[in-house]
């Protein structure tokens, strides 16, 4: 059913409960429900995880972000001095 008109605050609910509008679904609009800030959430690990991966890729890292790196044939990573040997 398609609304032509918008809803006023003493008229009665559109979801069915008959309530007024003000004492229903008023206060609701524009919130989200906890099943969406779950899915916020979860976006949220996703990209974190998903920047992680591409820091790694970007930097070359061998062992993660902890300081390994790594070095041209031959030579080892240098923790003590940050550089390779």
């Amino acid at each position: 059913m398609a609304r032509t008109s918008k809803v006023g605050r003493n008229d009665p609910c559109p979801c069915g409960s008959g309530k007024k509008y003000k004492n229903c679904c008023e206060g609701k609009r524009g919130k989200l429900t906890p099943l969406q800030w779950g899915g916020l959430g979860l976006l949220a690990v996703v990209a974190g995880i998903l920047v992680y991966v591409m820091l790694n890729a970007a930097t070359g890292s061998a062992g993660g972000l902890r300081g390994a790196r790594r070095c041209p044939a031959g030579q080892v990573w240098s923790s003590q001095h940050g550089h390779c040997h």
